[in-house]
């Protein structure tokens, strides 16, 4: 009968899947249909009710009908295949496809259909998920690899402890010596490191509070720890991150392993040695030993390694005497003896003053330290209140005279400008070669000392107590220091007096006064403050300004300058001598005042600032750009200032000051300079300042140089009070600055004092003692040199006139109401400055810029007839604000300070 039954229809294409996805085939068929909802036998769904579920329980009806459409096609297949089956048999197949049609499309449920073929050991990227979480790891995976990690570190953490030894105590934890040459390659000094400032003793003589002290700071744990504490590096780092108190991450093992068995290099290979020595240490030795080590190998400071020869360096004593608040302090050292020892140290940053107040804070803190780990009584920490300051430093005796400056200047150099540490170069052994002209200390020395000898007589004169002289002398365009004098002995007088003591330089910053004129111009006065370089105008020396005394100071744009009192600001010179209208080139060779105060307000003291950073005075040394900024108020040291002046010498090459050419150790080279010099100022400026500076010496205030014989240029400098005098100058080969100042350097409140009367003279300036060591030491160092004259000066700039310095009696913009009117004159003011004189009135000084207008003197510069010889303090007046308010003595002493201007000069 099967051949008589109604074929399925042909050519339907999609409108009979439908009819079979639901199991039907046909009309006949519909009696014997089993019920819509019921599943067929052997399928886990069936029919549309089936083929819903299996959407619902896929994910959704997309998925279902997916599956349902498959099984339908299958279905279809089945029937035209059935050729002797019948009708039930074929439903039962298309009923069967379809259920696996929805079957699969319920197991896709979490991704794409999983083939078993792809199934892997590590199942990344993932097969069963799609899109970005196909790249994201499972937990087991991330466990796995966790574990797999911390087991591969275990396994080479015990090859490591197996294949490493701990050594021998090496030669590292020796100190030696370290050699210091003079230029030409002869021994020097052999100085640091050595067994002078190593003893070791025993545990039981270091005291309890010694060693509970070392801990408490450095590693509480040290008691219980195996030698590495992982969560004491865990617990430095978030103490740090927070600005908390720092405590070493290393433990007292591992700073002991570095100290005797490692050098001290930064590297990831000795930091790994470190770590599988100090575990091997740590499980081999016993804690007293190691805590006995430590404490003996520890570097304090001072050149002195170990407690006994710290206890000494600090306290002259023996390490079994020191008490518990001398031992908190020693431990304070440990944590970098250069910013915590109350003498200072190396660098802006360790200062006395810093340095004291860090070491202040570090004690007590490492008390109160003490006190939570239990090792000290609440009511002993109660009874410590006051700070036990140490002895000052004692040079060893092989540094005495100026060795000693030498030496600390040389090592200062090597921890500043190489990798070299302050604790690498005090072990010692290196080969070092300065620049230092062993027949150029010896000369400067006895220049000063034949000066104090024929003239400073403290037994007689009281006043002639605490005088110092601090020189230097650099080579220009390289920067080599030659020669310094640092003070009488270096093993009783500690300050170095070449670097930086603080003492104002007074009129010797003239010249970058000049120089900013030159290369940066005069302001427009009708122009903002700030201006381009084409709206400024280049000064020459034949500029003129108004040399009178207590010339009403003005600023750039005409306006009466006030102080911070709000008065008129009326610039003094020294003597309160009037000058008339001057030139630059007069106003330097008298050193004038008026006229460069006035200058600098033209320029802009921002402008003068830069010039003298350019030339070489680094920033740290120079005090606020207040209107007396241009007068000398700044502190650059003795060397400082030389090298300056060098750029000068070298025509506007500038190059940074040096003490050491080369440092060996071992046979390898560890530093060698290399000349480097950048352009500060066009030859044409620079030659010019230099052509000014010679009129000082062969016309000017420093005429007791002319003894030189040779060209040379210079220029003195006094400050206000008679505190300080200077007399700095150069020829084309050397460049040398010679200070004078009063302090008592071992007074509690130090403060520079006033030389009104010392060495029997009425006052000191810069052209008497100053000019007079200057000019004998040149004489021997130079001694033999080829004669060179300096370069001659190309024109530069135009010839321009300051306030009240007009050839026309036209009025200046100052004198012009403004809106709001200035207060009233200051008592002591003088009259406004006026016009130049015309030719019926007389002429004061032959150098007065109205008389060489009318022919009365020769070449503008020249000077003829002038006064010569002496400085006469016109260098006065340079405190920062009214000559009636002296300024503080600077530097170390209380800082710098500007005083006097209510406003700053623009930035």
């Amino acid at each position: 009968m099967s051949e008589h039954r109604r074929k399925p229809p042909q050519g339907r294409g999609r409108r009979s899947a439908p009819p079979s996805a639901t199991g039907r085939g046909g009309p006949a068929g519909r009696e014997s249909e089993p019920p819509r909802d019921a599943a067929p036998s052997g399928s886990p769904y069936g029919g549309r009710a089936e083929a819903r579920r299996a959407a619902r329980g896929g994910g959704g009806r997309r998925r279902a009908a997916s599956g349902a459409g498959a099984g339908a096609g299958a279905a279809m297949g089945a029937e035209g295949r059935a050729a002797g089956g019948g009708r039930r048999a074929a439903r039962a197949a298309g009923a069967g496809a379809g259920a696996a049609g929805a079957a699969r499309a319920a197991g896709s449920r979490r991704g794409r259909p999983v083939d078993p073929s792809e199934k892997r050991f590590i199942n990344y990227p993932r097969v069963d998920k799609d899109g970005a979480k196909r790249w994201m790891p499972s937990w087991r995976l991330v466990t796995g690899t966790c574990l797999g990690f911390l087991g591969l570190m275990i396994v080479l953490a015990g090859i490591g402890l197996w294949w490493v030894d701990v050594p021998k105590v090496q030669a590292a934890a020796k100190a030696q010596k370290n050699v210091f040459y003079w230029k030409d390659g002869t021994q020097m000094v052999v100085a640091g490191g050595g067994d002078q400032n190593r003893q070791i003793v025993p545990l039981a003589q270091i005291p309890k509070e010694m060693q509970e002290a070392v801990v408490s700071a450095e590693n509480e744990t040290f008691w219980t720890d195996k030698g590495v504490d992982p969560m004491g590096i865990i617990r430095a780092l978030g103490r740090m991150a927070m600005g908390g108190e720092t405590q070493s991450g290393s433990t007292i093992t591992q700073q002991y392993v570095k100290n005797s068995y490692l050098d001290q290099s930064q590297t990831i290979e000795r930091k790994v040695k470190e770590l599988l020595i100090s575990t091997k240490v740590g499980a081999t030795q016993g804690k007293e030993k190691i805590l006995a080590g430590y404490l003996n190998t520890a570097y304090y400071g001072r050149g002195a390694y170990g407690i006994q020869a710290a206890a000494q360096a600090y306290y002259g004593k023996n390490s079994r005497e020191l008490n518990a608040s001398e031992s908190a302090f020693l431990a304070s050292t440990l944590n970098g003896p250069n910013l915590y020892d109350p003498a200072g140290g190396i660098g802006e940053a360790a200062s006395p003053q810093k340095n004291k107040k860090r070491a202040e804070a570090r004690w007590s803190w490492i008390l109160d330290r003490m006190v939570e780990t239990g090792e000290l009584k609440k009511a002993q920490r109660a009874k410590i209140t006051e700070f036990p300051m140490p002895q000052p430093p004692r040079p060893s005796m092989e540094l005495k005279g100026q060795t000693g400056y030498l030496v600390t200047m040389a090592k200062n150099y090597i921890t500043s400008e190489t990798d070299i540490t302050e604790r690498q170069l005090e072990r010692g052994g290196y080969r070092i070669h300065t620049t230092f002209d062993k027949k150029a200390i010896k000369a400067m020395e006895d220049s000063v000392e034949k000066v104090k000898k024929a003239n400073i007589d403290p037994k007689t004169r009281d006043v002639d107590k605490y005088v110092q002289f601090g020189g230097a002398s650099v080579v220009p365009g390289d920067g080599a220091i030659r020669a310094i004098y640092g003070g009488e002995d270096a093993t009783t007088h500690y300050r170095n007096n070449a670097d930086y003591t603080g003492v104002q330089v007074g009129s010797t910053f003239k010249p970058f006064v000049l120089a900013a004129a030159m290369r940066d111009g005069k302001r427009d006065p009708n122009l903002a403050k700030v201006q381009t370089e084409a709206e400024r105008t280049k000064v020459s020396l034949q500029s003129v300004y108004n040399g009178d005394n207590r010339v009403k100071l003005r600023d750039y744009n005409g306006e009466i300058w006030h102080d911070r009192n709000g008065k008129e600001w009326h610039q003094r010179n020294d003597g309160e001598e009037d000058y008339g209208r001057v030139n630059l080139r007069t106003a330097m060779q008298y050193s004038i005042n008026t006229p460069f105060i006035q200058l600098g307000m033209d320029v802009g003291t921002d402008k003068v600032k830069q010039a003298a950073l350019d030339a070489g005075i680094p920033e740290e040394q120079l005090t606020k750009t207040t209107p007396t900024f241009s007068l000398g108020t700044s502190a650059p040291s003795a060397v400082r200032l030389a090298n300056a002046y060098g750029t000068f010498a070298n025509s506007g090459m500038a190059s940074k000051p040096y003490s050491v050419t080369k440092v060996e150790r071992d046979g390898e080279v560890k530093y060698e300079h290399k000349k480097e010099t950048t352009s500060a100022f066009d030859a044409a400026v620079a030659d010019n300042v230099t052509s000014s500076l010679e009129t000082v010496v062969q016309e000017g205030t420093g005429t007791p140089a002319k003894a030189l014989g040779r060209p040379a240029a210079g220029k003195t400098g006094t400050t206000d009070g008679n505190k300080s005098a200077w007399f700095a100058g150069y020829t084309p080969q050397l460049s040398t600055s010679i200070g004078m100042w009063r302090v008592n350097a071992n007074a509690k409140n130090q403060q520079f004092l006033e030389m009104y009367g010392v060495g029997g003279q009425k006052s000191i300036h810069g052209a008497s003692f100053p000019a007079e060591i200057w000019t004998k030491y040149m004489q021997q160092a130079m001694k033999g040199k080829k004669v060179v004259d300096f370069p001659e000066p190309t024109p530069i700039g135009e010839k321009v006139y300051g306030d009240g310095a007009s050839p026309s009696p036209k009025p200046t913009p100052s004198d012009t109401p403004s809106e709001k009117p200035s207060e009233s004159p200051s008592d002591d003011a003088s009259e406004s400055a006026s016009p130049s004189p015309s030719p019926s009135e007389s002429c004061k000084f032959p150098w007065d810029e109205g008389c060489q207008d009318q022919g009365q003197s020769g070449e503008p510069g020249t000077d003829e007839g002038a006064d010569q010889g002496t400085d006469q303090g016109m260098d006065q007046g340079q405190d920062g604000g009214p000559t009636e308010e002296p300024g503080n003595p600077g530097g170390i002493f209380g800082g710098p300070t500007g005083g006097g201007a209510a406003r700053p000069e623009e930035e």
